[in-house]
């Protein structure tokens, strides 16, 4: 087994979720959770097939994104996943609903940071082992801190007054 570390190439303001599914029906069905979960959305998305033609399948309402999607699933090149990156939304409007979709088995990673997938690969293939998408802890936040993530928070309209 060969261990390999494949960093996602996406510009730093744009979102991403990497996620495992098992059935290629998790391409129309994910295209159709993301567009009746934000209006408008703009996202493309890639899945690379596990058995039969192992095709990477794809989908999406912005060509940029696609292009995101299926460049990342290529370098990945792991059967059953599925990469999924937004334009004008955030994971956080849609994760509940792509965990929901009855073909998606994992979710790996829901983020903008930088991200490396630690990918194993054998005679019979690869797979995702799983992501660094974050540094290392500095300390633990102070009272200050705190207190401008809550007002942060409130500020951006994720909570209320």
């Amino acid at each position: 087994m060969e261990i390999k570390i494949v960093k996602i190439e996406k510009p730093a303001e744009i979102n991403f979720i990497l996620a495992q599914s098992h059935f290629i029906k998790t391409v129309e069905d994910c295209y159709e959770t993301l567009v009746e979960a934000v209006p408008g959305i703009k996202f493309g998305l890639a899945f690379c097939e596990a058995s039969g033609p192992k095709k990477i399948r794809m989908a999406g309402t912005d060509k940029e994104m696609k292009k995101l999607a299926i460049k990342n699933a290529q370098k990945v090149g792991a059967g059953h996943s599925l990469f999924i990156f937004l334009k004008n939304a955030f994971p956080i409007n849609v994760l509940n609903r792509i965990k929901n979709m009855s073909e998606v088995t994992n979710i790996y990673s829901a983020t903008a940071n930088p991200t490396e997938v630690i990918v194993a690969e054998t005679k019979q293939g690869r797979g995702i082992m799983g992501v660094i998408d974050g540094g290392l802890p500095t300390g633990v936040e102070n009272e200050k801190e705190e207190k401008e993530r809550k007002e942060f928070l409130r500020k951006i309209g994720y909570k209320s007054s």
